[in-house]
């Protein structure tokens, strides 16, 4: 593990076990519910899937923001995940693609990160206790009052019987037609559809509109609260239900 100095943030679960790291992104403190995700890649992407709403990511492997972030790769219009932890503090990115680092993304997206932290460690009591909640603090100075921040952590009601969904669907229907993307135009638009789908968006990948479109699906999305009368005025050939967040 790598020595810090001076811990910036800090991690407090709701059974008092407390984790000291070095922040990034937004400064501040948030709530929420601990899972985690063991993808070699794709942290981008993980962070702005509308289904960690609620949540603060563990990230089990080791690099992540060693290929910064771009607006092509978002599942979302922004992080949706309420902060990560990682083992690394994230490098300087290294990729054609990239358009930003991470640091300077969950900034601007208020979304904070902790890193040095002993993620096995952090692993295995989020497997024993299935998502414990915790409190996420980041500052500068390094100033903070640890019992007051297990007692947040202690106080967050969780995510079971929130509707999440209404809070990350759509407002409004919208029609979708990008298509996978592919080397070296990017995301071509389906011109040819032979199936009519709706897809219901309770928390809706824009990778899934994606497949369904390069499939040759005629794609409209409709919000969470659409009724069963607004998609038969549709006559789709299928409706799709996209996953969301917290308890379905």
């Amino acid at each position: 593990m790598p020595t810090i100095a001076k811990p910036t943030a800090c991690l407090a679960l709701a059974d008092g076990t407390v984790f000291t790291g070095a922040g990034f992104g937004a400064t501040g403190e948030t709530t929420a519910e601990l899972c985690f995700n063991t993808a070699m890649t794709g942290y981008q992407e993980i962070m702005t899937d509308p289904s960690y709403a609620g949540q603060v990511v563990t990230f089990t492997f080791p690099h992540i923001g060693n290929v910064g972030v771009n607006p092509e790769d978002d599942e979302a219009g922004a992080p949706v995940a309420d902060g990560m932890v990682v083992k690394w503090d994230p490098t300087e990115p290294s990729n054609w693609r990239a358009t930003e680092n991470l640091r300077s993304w969950l900034t601007k997206s208020g979304r904070i990160g902790i890193g040095g932290i002993d993620t096995r460690r952090l692993t295995r009591a989020i497997r024993q206790q299935g998502s414990p909640h915790v409190a996420l603090a980041h500052d500068p100075e390094g100033k903070f009052d640890i019992a007051a921040l297990v007692a947040k952590a202690r106080a967050f009601p969780g995510l079971v019987g929130l509707d999440l969904a209404k809070d990350v669907s759509c407002r409004q229907s919208y029609h979708w037609d990008e298509m996978r993307w592919a080397w070296p135009d990017g995301f071509p638009r389906q011109k040819d559809a032979v199936h009519k789908v709706v897809a219901i968006d309770y928390g809706a990948k824009r990778n899934i509109l994606r497949s369904l479109a390069s499939a040759g699906c005629d794609v409209t999305v409709l919000p969470a609260t659409a009724t069963a009368e607004e998609i038969k005025a549709l006559n789709p050939d299928g409706v799709f239900l996209s996953n969301g967040p917290g308890d379905p």
